[in-house]
């Protein structure tokens, strides 16, 4: 999550930038002017009570979902389960399905109200706002509202308010106070000089300068203005056709220039519209590239996973080869003390030969106590930090030396030691990546719910249904802890029987941003404290 949230799960509304203020004064009435060409309605009409503070009226649906445009189909965990639309303000329901706020507050309305997804009873105070998802559909990619218009923007769904303050192809009304026409926002300064019955006018021999209403409306002083005005109006239009005249040959002069080089911008026009076609092309191709890279890091953070779970392997293995090493240095120096020995006695070869397959029995017997000593003494380390009522408090230490491995690349995340739901239940493990993963690397703490295979799997319900909790310890006075809340998708591999040693992680990209992390009291002796509790009150009896 982007900036986390209080335990009381209270959301912060940021104010965004009002709308453009007027560009000119108002003037008076003008004469009827043609009506302007038929263009589609704005679908987003800003007549609607604005939603936050300073944005566009309209960003948010007065009920349902978002009607936007995404660029590419959102996922079906985005969608309502009532009205299929996008999710506006999620809130998630106990049985783990989403619903827009106003789609949520309709059903809670109705008597005995059910979740039309599962028919499961619903309860007010067991539904609670997904803020993880919430955050996750605003970073969306959508086109712009005004698409209909000619506006190929694209920018994420949070970002629309502020695009449509400046959006050239945006309906805004006319600055000016007292023309009630609409238009896109990129057709106002045209509007300005040759629409609006309210612009300012000129008269065109005197250049005395009126509103075109009143020009319209004073046609006997205009007629007085005329004729009182006449001979000056002769003369000055006898200067201006002079003027005129020498224009046009001046212009005659430059269009002759201008045709002699005309061949060549239009090569060079067609040069540039090929550069143009070869570089969208290209652009395509980088797109095609970024979307199998972004496959290929999927598939190569499981391989990841199975890597650093074998590197555990080796590095036991390593440990059991130097002890290995040290036995047989002792043996061969007793060998050797035996063979300088047996030459100066008698029998000393049958001697030899006793004392070396006792030797190799022992050294056999040796090697098979220290395999099972070992594994003893990791079962051991396992069960002094293993918790079983299905709640994990895990201590990081060395935070700014883990920070600045994940940063570097050297270690990206760490797991937790595994905690149970009793000691027949489920077996499951923290992953925390410090400098973040995916849409949070490099600027959020990400933290994640791991189900790992058990020795009891076979007696428990599959898949995994208990409700998450991840939470960040506040470790000063105030305890203002950052915690959210999910239930298991069903038909997520995450949450099904696990077939490896653990399933693919899920849990929140954006759990907390690395700037609240590190200015607030969450850290204290270079130390950071995660608790996650799966809730356990239904869970039935293996």
């Amino acid at each position: 999550m982007s900036a986390g949230r209080s335990a009381e799960g209270r959301e912060v509304q940021v104010p965004l930038q009002q709308a453009a203020p007027s560009l000119i004064q108002p003037l008076s009435a003008a004469p009827p002017i043609p009506a302007p060409p038929h263009r589609q309605p704005n679908p987003w009409p800003p007549n609607e009570p604005l939603t936050q503070p300073g944005a566009p009226a309209g960003f948010l649906p007065l009920h349902g979902g978002f009607r936007d445009h995404f660029v590419e189909i959102p996922e079906a965990k985005y969608c309502c389960e009532a009205c299929r639309l996008v999710l506006c303000q999620p809130r998630q329901t106990e049985c783990g399905h989403r619903f827009c706020q106003s789609c949520i507050s309709d059903i809670l309305s109705r008597p005995s109200p059910v979740c039309p997804a599962d028919m499961e009873p619903l309860f007010k105070d067991k539904i609670f706002r997904d803020v993880c998802c919430h955050r996750e559909i605003m970073a969306l990619k959508v086109y712009c509202r005004s698409e209909a218009a000619g506006c190929q923007e694209q920018m994420s769904l949070q970002q629309i308010p502020d695009h449509l303050n400046v959006c050239p192809f945006f309906e805004v009304p006319c600055p000016l106070g007292k023309c009630k026409e609409r238009m896109m926002r990129k057709e106002i300064p045209d509007h300005l000089t040759w629409k609006c019955k309210h612009r300012e006018s000129t008269c065109d021999f005197c250049m005395t300068k009126m509103p075109l209403t009143e020009l319209q409306g004073l046609n006997q002083d205009m007629r007085q203005h005329d004729s009182t005005f006449v001979a000056e109006h002769l003369r000055m239009m006898a200067t201006r056709n002079c003027l005129l005249e020498n224009k046009v040959e001046e212009v005659k002069g430059e269009l002759m220039e201008r045709y002699k080089v005309l061949p060549a911008l239009s090569s060079r026009l067609s040069e540039l519209e090929s550069q143009n076609d070869e570089l969208r092309d290209k652009n395509r191709q980088m797109e095609q590239k970024l979307a199998t890279m972004q496959k290929l890091m999927s598939s190569h953070s499981e391989k990841l996973m199975e890597l650093e779970l074998e590197l555990r392997s080796l590095r036991m293995l390593r440990d059991e080869m130097e002890s290995l090493r040290g036995t047989l240095e002792n043996v061969r120096t007793r060998l050797s003390a035996l063979e300088q020995g047996g030459r100066s006695g008698s029998g000393a070869t049958h001697t030899l030969a006793s004392l070396e397959t006792q030797l190799s029995r022992h050294d056999d017997m040796l090697s098979v106590h220290e395999v099972r000593l070992a594994d003893m003494d990791l079962r051991f380390q396992v069960l002094e930090t293993a918790s079983y009522n299905g709640t994990l408090i895990w201590k990081i230490r060395d935070y700014k030396r883990r920070k600045q491995d994940a940063v570097a690349g050297k270690t990206l995340s760490l797991y937790s030691q595994p905690f149970y739901t009793g000691y027949f239940g489920y077996k499951m493990c923290a992953r925390v990546y410090l400098n973040g993963d995916g849409m949070g690397k490099g600027t959020h703490l990400s933290l994640f719910f791991v189900v790992m295979r058990g020795e009891y799997d076979a007696l428990l319900p599959w898949p995994f249904k208990q409700k998450v909790t991840l939470m960040l310890m506040d470790q000063g006075p105030s305890r203002k802890h950052l915690g959210d809340a999910f239930k298991p998708d069903p038909n997520s591999s995450s949450f099904r029987r696990p077939t490896a040693e653990m399933n693919i992680a899920s849990g929140c990209p954006l759990f907390v941003s690395q700037s609240v992390l590190e200015t607030g009291s969450y850290i204290k002796d270079d130390t950071i404290f995660i608790k996650v509790t799966v809730d356990t009150s239904d869970l039935p009896d293996p």
